[in-house]
């Protein structure tokens, strides 16, 4: 059964992500390192891990497969889930695919970089503001791809005999 794992520390779309998941059906999982209130809705499992700075990203990439559906900003655990078989969203919409993983890592680890060799800090600043528009692109694309991992699943499935 496909299941939507939420990357919860700093993630804007918390909500929209659960009202999504409930309207079909789905498990969903909310992990972060604490300070987050728990959902009484009973498809929403709050996860509090250990203190650590990926303790939440071991525990998705540990348990996601294939077809499930992770919401993350963070590269590195969207490239652990997307080698699981797991469709990878943005709290922006944008998709982390095989397609496109290996770029977002290059552009990450350069940006890293960047700001190591820069000592007065003036590489990046946060980046934008997360507008209207992102929360919109996010819930279309978070529709999509759950209907397209639930159809995946359903089309996997075998007919027993007997």
């Amino acid at each position: 059964m496909v299941a939507l794992y939420i990357d919860g520390d700093s993630c804007p779309v918390k909500g929209e992500a659960e009202r999504v998941a409930t309207r079909h059906g789905l498990q969903m999982y909310l992990v972060s390192n604490g300070g987050l209130r728990p959902s009484a809705n009973p498809l929403v499992e709050t996860v509090i891990v250990d203190e650590g700075a990926d303790e939440a990203d071991m525990w998705i990439a540990e348990r996601c497969g294939v077809d499930d559906v992770v919401v993350t900003a963070d590269i590195p655990l969207a490239a652990k889930c997307v080698a699981a078989g797991a469709r990878v969203l943005r709290h922006d919409g944008s998709a982390l695919t095989q397609a496109n993983i290996g770029q977002q890592l290059a552009m990450r680890d350069l940006m890293t970089d960047l700001r190591a060799a820069n000592p007065l800090n003036t590489v990046g600043g946060g980046g934008r503001p997360f507008t209207r528009a992102d929360k919109s692109r996010f819930l279309d694309a978070l529709e999509q791809e759950i209907r397209a991992a639930v159809r995946s699943q359903s089309s996997h499935v075998t007919p027993r005999n007997g």
